[in-house]
């Protein structure tokens, strides 16, 4: 066992992890950024919801399915085009965010829109009674409401881009993919594969612990 783990570049895998959380957590960033309007939007247009627009409702909710409908590993592909023209280039840590916020965004939306649907429409019917306008039910009752629904939301995002950013490593998105397919599967390296997979399982429970924390304590509040 010595013998393998001694063959092991560890600076190597080093900087594969810190990449790893790099990707993971710009892109995380953004797709909560892009992501959360976009839920709140589902929402709010919506059947029998404040801004009730069924056109708006359709077209932005056709627009969310067809991007969580595309298998990841083909957005990857199919997105080089666009992340060379907007980064200048589809390689690295840099490159693999934009797929990357093109898969969390859509799907962590999907999540804030089912969260604000759990909140108790009589909060709702409350503060319109008192006179509230959309932004202040927006801002005072629906996301304070939905918050603990919105963090587990963020944190099944969360996990979710560990395993694309992994992925990512197939076009040479960098990070413990990259790492884990080029030493790993071309160069027959078992234990470096190992490894890969351990501390991906070591982030991914990371994530959930810390995840379910935030949620039970704002749970409480």
């Amino acid at each position: 066992m010595e013998g393998l783990l001694s063959n092991v570049d560890w600076a190597e895998i080093g900087f594969a992890s810190w990449d790893t959380l790099v990707m993971v957590g710009l892109s995380l960033a953004f797709s909560v950024l892009i992501g959360l309007p976009i839920g709140v939007l589902l929402f709010l247009t919506g059947k029998r919801q404040l801004l009730e627009q069924p056109v708006a409702y359709a077209v932005l909710s056709f627009v969310v399915n067809v991007l969580r409908s595309v298998p990841f590993i083909i957005l990857l592909i199919v997105m080089i085009p666009f992340t060379v023209m907007l980064i200048g280039t589809s390689l690295g840590v840099a490159g693999a965010i934009p797929p990357l916020v093109a898969g969390g965004a859509p799907f962590f939306a999907r999540l804030v829109e089912t969260s604000l649907r759990e909140v108790d429409r009589g909060i709702i019917e409350a503060t319109q009674a008192m006179g509230a306008t959309v932004r202040q039910i927006i801002f005072g009752a629906l996301l304070p409401e939905a918050l603990p629904g919105i963090i587990a939301g963020i944190t099944v995002t969360a996990i979710t881009l560990v395993s694309y950013a992994a992925m990512s490593g197939v076009i040479g998105g960098g990070g413990l993919g990259d790492l884990a397919i080029r030493f790993g599967y071309q160069r027959f390296q078992t234990d470096v594969m190992v490894i890969t997979v351990a501390l991906l399982v070591i982030f991914v429970q990371v994530l959930q612990m810390v995840g379910d924390r935030l949620v039970l304590y704002f749970s409480r509040k």
